[in-house]
């Protein structure tokens, strides 16, 4: 499906943008020690963190698929994938989050922007209440920042603004659509408020405290309003 033309689209991250994924992961860590023990949450998180090596994204439900190849006869994963499966994401939701893609519709198409699998990650944005909250407007790939060719054919509009809580993201997509790009940084989440991580990268057009700031910001300023 191709939108139609806009002066301005705005593109929205979801983990730790829109969504305090972070926790989310304390409350998975902490539901699999108290189920399956100590060294069974462990070795989930060290097949998670290899798989996420390999592949650049966060993968659940493929972690947890890798882990049941040495656990071929343990019901108890079941229980696990139901877990991920059935989270509240809506509790997760940041406060002001709502509030903020309303703002930004004010002046264009809100649209969600995001890395990730084919089936945990869009069942997160449904679950959350974020895909009803951009009018079902999900793009997931694989690795989004080389994707800007496909977000244009089906986004198309004179200027963008991305909304990411990692300036890897912001930099490699600002390096590609140069001037017809406005990145703005939410200082939420790990990645976020690390310095070694974010002294790696160029400061973002506009870098905010927490989503919810960003109703405060006036986007009639930006290129075609």
């Amino acid at each position: 499906m191709v939108d139609e033309s806009h002066e301005t689209v705005f593109l929205f991250d979801v983990d730790n943008t829109l969504l305090d994924n972070d926790a989310v992961q304390q409350d998975l860590g902490a539901h699999l020690e108290r189920e399956f023990g100590r060294a069974k949450r462990d070795r989930y998180w060290a097949i998670f963190e290899e798989l996420r090596a390999q592949l650049g994204y966060a993968d659940y439900l493929g972690a947890l698929q890798r882990y049941r190849l040495e656990n071929l006869d343990d019901p108890q994963l079941l229980l696990m994938s139901s877990f991920l499966v059935d989270y509240p994401f809506a509790s997760q939701v940041y406060p002001g989050a709502f509030a903020a893609l309303a703002h930004c519709r004010r002046w264009g198409p809100t649209v969600i922007l995001s890395d990730g699998d084919v089936v945990f990650q869009p069942r997160k944005v449904q679950r959350s209440g974020i895909w009803d909250a951009v009018e079902g407007r999900v793009l997931i790939y694989l690795h989004k920042e080389q994707m800007l060719e496909s977000v244009e054919r089906r986004h198309p509009a004179r200027h963008y603004v991305m909304v990411d809580d990692k300036l890897r993201i912001l930099a490699a997509m600002k390096k590609s659509w140069g001037s017809k790009l406005t990145t703005v940084f939410p200082r939420q989440g790990h990645y976020a408020v690390d310095p070694a991580e974010v002294a790696k990268y160029p400061p973002a057009d506009l870098t905010i405290e927490h989503i919810g700031a960003l109703v405060d910001h006036d986007f009639a300023k930006l290129p075609g309003h």
